[in-house]
């Protein structure tokens, strides 16, 4: 769970989104089921623009999902570093 969940003011918003380049035509997708909230997703796409600099990844946060163009171990090592817990779901 993020730190955002532990202030009384943090608050989702249905239009909150990550800033990641467009989804990646293909590569693997990971079901990221405690990553609720925009704090969240951003929190997942800095841990994965350092990790893989220059990959194409796209998160869809409606449906708790992270789809990477790289190296699937180091992408879900990333997930993880940052605090969540990655399930591959899809290649």
């Amino acid at each position: 769970m993020c730190e955002a969940h532990h202030h009384e003011a943090h608050h989702h918003n249905e239009s909150e989104k990550a800033g990641a380049t467009p989804a990646p035509a293909s590569g693997v997708t990971f079901l990221v089921s405690d990553m609720t909230c925009g704090h969240c997703a951003g929190v997942v796409t800095k841990a994965l623009e350092q990790t893989l600099p220059g990959a194409k990844f796209n998160i869809d946060l409606a449906n708790s999902r992270v789809t990477v163009d790289g190296d699937e171990a180091r992408a879900a090592e990333a997930i993880r570093s940052a605090g969540y817990s990655p399930e591959r779901i899809a290649r």
